[in-house]
């Protein structure tokens, strides 16, 4: 699974790990990302969204049809 949201488009950022000794080495940021199923009732099927913690959070607020409808409109399938 790959770590981006299909939401919110989150993906896993970069930086450095800086150590005691200030040596730096690479690194990487993942965001929270889950797997969730909701009902699409005016489809009459579940949908299974990989999400980050924070769009789950958007999707209880705005309701599941608007949600996959801002994912639609991003240009990636449902």
């Amino acid at each position: 699974m790959s770590a981006h949201c299909q939401l919110t488009g989150a993906r896993p950022g970069f930086g450095n790990r800086v150590s005691h000794s200030h040596r730096r080495t690479s690194r990487r940021f993942d965001p929270n990302i889950q797997r969730k199923r909701y009902w699409l009732a005016s489809e009459g099927r579940s949908v299974r969204l990989t999400l980050s913690a924070r769009a789950i959070r958007t999707v209880d607020a705005i309701g599941v049809e608007a949600a996959v409808a801002r994912i639609r409109a991003r240009g990636e399938k449902v």
